[in-house]
């Protein structure tokens, strides 16, 4: 089976994303109803954490447990990563020992570095630029509660940062719209992005235009990690930014409100917009388990035929 690694979100194609989300669906249900499924029995996922996190560790270890397989922690400080050893002679030793490995850094270049030096799979956990595990698990959540994303429109309000420039990856794999809305200053980047230069995006000045008539509503912290230093500058900038009731009522009646979590309530989202009726960020944090499985599967063992 030829190597495959999961950097960017438009690392895979839409009929392989399709045939994941039929995987998730199978794998979650699998789940709920306590059925064992072990596929990944003595295979051994290496979990490597340069920033801090509580939901990719926890869905990722806990998944490759659920699969049948193992998972070994390794925070960089307490490996030699932390003391200077070049990204390429660890990824050599790793991936030596390991079948899978989910690093979350801070420059992507660091994980492409290391993926090309791989013999194993390697997955994006969250860099500055992208997170498309957690888009993944977002668009999965969207086609249980609405159906396909194709067409759609959603509302990006608030930084353009690692999840806004992935919804924009997945836009183009999917097409469907994104409205982006950032204070000055923070615009997009699309060649940063990887974007093709087709028409699935457009930037709003206004908030409040940018939710009109969504589909889904989303949004991020404002002060991502290693950007704590601006944080006074970014809680004024952002200041409009907070999606609250006003807001999501210009969207669909039936939109969805997303986000990726943790959240500060009152500062991105309002208290009763994320514990309010169109939220459905606890499905979403629980999918990037079940899409992580069936992602962590289709790396390892290619489509799986039946079961």
């Amino acid at each position: 089976m030829q190597l495959k690694h999961f950097l960017q979100f438009n690392d895979f194609s839409r009929e392989e994303y399709e045939y994941l989300f039929e995987r998730s669906r199978w794998i979650k249900q699998t789940f709920k109803q306590y059925r064992q499924y072990w596929p990944l029995v003595d295979r051994t996922l290496a979990m490597i954490f340069d920033k801090s996190s509580t939901r990719t560790r926890l869905s990722f270890e806990a998944g490759m447990n659920q699969l049948g397989g193992t998972s070994i922690y390794l925070p960089t400080r307490d490996t030699q990563l932390g003391r200077g050893e070049p990204v390429e002679d660890a990824a050599r030793v790793i991936s030596r020992m390991v079948d899978i490995i989910m690093i979350r850094t801070y420059e992507h270049d660091i994980l492409q570095r290391f993926a090309e030096n791989s013999r194993v799979p390697v997955i994006n956990g969250l860099t500055d630029e992208y997170h498309p595990c957690q888009i993944m698990g977002d668009i999965f959540t969207f086609i249980e509660h609405r159906g396909a994303i194709a067409g759609k429109t959603v509302a990006w309000i608030g930084d353009v940062n690692n999840m806004c420039n992935t919804w924009l990856q997945a836009a183009e794999v999917f097409d469907f719209k994104v409205h982006v809305s950032a204070p000055p200053g923070y615009e997009i980047v699309s060649e940063r992005i990887g974007l093709s230069g087709t028409n699935n995006y457009e930037m709003f000045s206004s908030p409040h235009e940018a939710v009109k008539n969504a589909d889904l509503v989303t949004t991020d912290v404002w002060i991502s990690m290693g950007f704590e230093a601006e944080t006074e500058k970014r809680k004024t900038d952002f200041a409009d930014f907070c999606v609250d009731t006003e807001m999501m009522a210009l969207a669909k009646r039936n939109a969805l409100f997303m986000h990726c979590l943790p959240a500060h309530r009152g500062e991105e989202v309002a208290t009763e917009v994320i514990d309010g009726p169109q939220s459905v960020v606890w499905d979403e944090a629980e999918n990037r388990l079940h899409t992580q499985k069936a992602l962590m599967e289709y790396l390892l063992l290619g489509k799986i035929k039946k079961a």
